[in-house]
C-alpha cells in the first residue's frame, strides 16, 4: 500500500520579491517541502517503501546471539564496512538474562554491499580462541565501567581529520554515564580520544550517533533521550517519551548547547534510534530513519501475531517486552533540528512469518548505501538494511532491502493529471535532468517560470514535448532544444506537470 500527502495552497505565487534558494547544480528531492510552492490536480506526495532482499547476515556465532544490532554500515573506497553490537538476549526464570557473553562490538565487509563475510580479526579473545570478528571487547573500556554496546562508527569526512583518528565511534558508557569518543587510524585498532563522555545529558539506550557535516564545517550529533529526562549525580532518571536530541561541535568533544528535534505536521511518538545522515546523493538533506515504538497491550490480534512463545516469555520479565512492536520511519531535513517526519511507515513490519511483528524488529541500519541493481542491467539502487528474528530465539537476522536512487518520496498524479510548482530558486548548469518513471501513457513536462509564475517565451508547457520512461537521469527538452544556459544564475521557478508518472528528484547540469 502507499500513502500519499497532499498540499494544498489557498494564495497565489508569491511576487518577485519573493526569497530566493540559491540551489546550484546540486540534486533536490520531494522528502521535505523547503522548496515546494504548491501541489495542485491529482498530483501528491507519494511515500514509498523499501523491497525485501536476501538476508544479508545471520548473527549466529557464540559470541553473537538474539540481541546483536545498532549497525553502521558504510562504503570505505572499494569497501563496505559494517559495525554492529553483538550480544545474546533471553528470558529465565523471569528475568532477562545476558550473561551468555559480555557486549562486543563486531565487524563484517562486504565488496559489493551484498554479499557480506565475518572476517577472522585475530583481535580479541573469546573462548580460548582469536578466530573471530570482534573489534572491541570491554576490556577496551578499562579506563570507564562500560562495554562496546550501541556503538555508532563512521568514516571521519573533516578534511582536518588526522590520520590516526581517520575512524570514529560513539559508545555509550555506563558509568560515568554518557557517551564516550573512540578514534582509530584504520577501523581496527581503536583507543579512547578523550578520557571523560563528552555528552552526558541523555538516556543513550539506543543508537547514538555523530558525523563530519560539509554544510556546517562542523559535527552533529543525535542522542536518544526522555524528554523529561534529568541526571541525578551519575544516574539518568527517565521520564516522559522517547525523543531525540541533537547538538553542534567542532571537535566531537565540546559542544554547543543541545536542542530537541522538531517535526512538521507529525504526533509525538516513541522514537528509539534515529539513523540522520547527510544523503550522499544530495548532502544538504539529512535523512534519518528513526525507529517507531509502540505498546499495543494485550489483545486477540496481539496473541494472533507471529511466535506467541516467545512473546509471552519475554513478557514474564516485562509485559512491554512481549507487547511492544517497532518499525522504521523516514524524516528528512536541511538545519538538523526541524524535520519533516512522515507518519506512515516507512518499512512496515510486512507479512506475518518468523522472526517479525516483535520489540526490536526493523530497526534500519545506519545508513543507507548505493549497491549495483538488483536487476540485470538496471541502474545502482539504495541498500538498507534491518534487523528481524530479534529476541526470539539464539541468533537474529539482518535483512537487505532495496529502493530506488532518491526513491523515498515522489510527486505522483495519475492519468488525470497534476502539477508540482517549486517556489523561487536560482540554478547554474546548462540542462534540467530529472529522475522520473512514468507509464507508457503517461508522461512528464515542465515549465521554466519567472518568480511571478509567467512562462519564459520558449519554456512554456506547451513548449515541452512530454518525455516518458523510467531513468534515474533524462534531460528535459523543449522546441528551442535543452540548453538553459540564458537563465542560469536567473530566479525562477518550475512547474512540473504529471500524468501518470512519479518524480524523484531534479537537477541541473552541466
Amino acid at each position: 500500500m502507499k500513502f500519499f500527502f497532499l498540499l494544498c495552497l489557498a494564495l497565489p505565487l508569491a511576487s518577485s520579491a519573493a526569497e530566493v534558494t540559491d540551489i546550484g547544480a546540486r540534486r533536490e528531492l520531494f522528502v521535505e517541502h523547503t522548496l515546494i510552492e504548491s501541489v495542485s490536480g491529482g498530483a501528491r506526495l507519494e511515500l514509498h517503501h523499501p523491497e525485501a532482499r536476501e538476508i544479508a547476515l545471520e548473527h549466529d556465532a557464540p559470541w553473537e546471539g538474539s540481541g546483536s544490532g545498532y549497525h553502521s554500515i558504510f562504503r570505505d573506497g572499494d569497501l563496505y564496512r559494517m559495525y554492529y553490537k553483538a550480544w545474546h538476549l533471553e528470558v529465565k526464570d523471569g528475568k532477562v538474562n545476558t550473561a551468555t557473553h559480555p557486549l562486543f562490538c563486531c565487524y563484517a565487509e562486504s565488496d559489493d554491499g551484498i554479499t557480506w563475510r565475518k572476517p577472522s580479526l585475530g583481535l580479541v579473545e573469546f573462548a580460548g580462541s582469536k578466530e573471530n570478528n570482534i573489534v572491541l571487547a570491554p576490556e577496551a573500556f578499562a579506563e570507564v565501567k562500560s562495554d562496546p554496546g550501541h556503538p555508532a562508527v563512521f568514516k571521519d569526512e573533516n578534511p582536518a581529520c588526522p590520520p590516526e583518528a581517520k575512524y570514529k565511534a560513539i559508545i555509550r558508557s555506563a558509568k560515568p554515564h554518557g557517551l564516550l569518543l573512540f578514534q582509530s587510524p584504520d577501523g581496527f585498532q581503536w583507543s579512547l580520544a578523550h578520557p571523560d563522555p563528552v555528552i552526558t545529558e541523555g538516556a543513550f539506550d539506543s543508537q547514538n550517533l555523530a558525523f563530519y557535516d560539509p554544510n556546517i564545517n562542523a559535527y552533529r550529533a543525535y542522542w536518544r533521550v526522555f524528554t523529561k529526562g534529568r541526571t541525578d549525580g551519575e544516574e539518568w532518571k527517565p521520564e516522559g517519551i522517547r525523543a531525540i536530541r541533537t547538538a553542534v561541535s567542532q571537535d566531537l568533544v565540546t559542544w554547543e548547547p543541545w536542542q530537541d528535534l522538531t517535526y512538521a505536521d507529525s504526533p509525538g511518538e516513541e522514537l528509539y534510534t534515529n539513523g540522520v545522515k547527510p544523503y550522499h546523493r544530495a548532502p544538504h538533506i539529512l535523512l534519518g530513519f528513526p525507529t517507531r515504538y509502540l505498546d499495543r497491550g494485550w489483545s486477540d490480534t496481539m496473541k494472533a501475531l507471529p511466535e506467541k512463545e516467545h512473546r509471552e516469555a519475554r513478557s514474564a520479565a516485562s509485559p512491554r517486552y512481549g507487547t511492544a512492536i517497532t518499525e522504521g520511519l523516514l524524516m528528512a531535513g536541511r538545519d538538523g533540528v526541524r524535520f519533516k517526519r512522515w507518519n506512515e511507515a516507512f518499512l512496515r513490519p510486512g507479512i506475518e512469518r518468523e522472526g517479525s511483528w516483535n520489540y526490536g524488529h526493523q530497526y534500519l541500519a545506519w545508513h543507507a548505501v548505493e549497491t549495483k541493481g538488483s536487476l540485470k542491467g538496471a541502474p545502482n539502487e539504495l541498500s538498507l538494511y534491518a534487523t528481524e528474528s530479534y529476541w526470539t530465539g539464539k541468533s537474529s537476522l539482518l535483512r537487505r532491502y532495496a529502493l530506488r536512487l532518491d526513491g523515498f518520496v515522489s510527486v505522483n498524479a495519475p492519468m488525470s493529471g497534476g502539477e508540482l510548482v517549486t517556489k523561487p530558486v536560482r540554478f547554474s548548469g546548462k540542462s534540467l535532468e530529472l529522475n522520473f518513471s512514468s507509464s507508457a501513457a503517461g508522461g512528464i513536462r515542465v515549465e521554466i517560470q519567472d518568480v511571478g509564475g509567467k512562462p519564459f517565451p520558449g519554456y512554456a508547457l506547451e513548449d515541452c514535448a512530454p518525455i516518458f520512461g523510467d531513468t534515474l537521469s533524462r534531460i528535459v527538452t523543449w522546441q528551442g532544444g535543452s540548453d538553459l544556459s540564458a537563465l542560469a544564475g536567473k530566479a525562477v521557478r518550475l512547474k512540473f506537470e504529471l500524468r501518470d508518472a512519479d518524480l524523484f528528484s531534479y537537477r541541473f547540469a552541466e
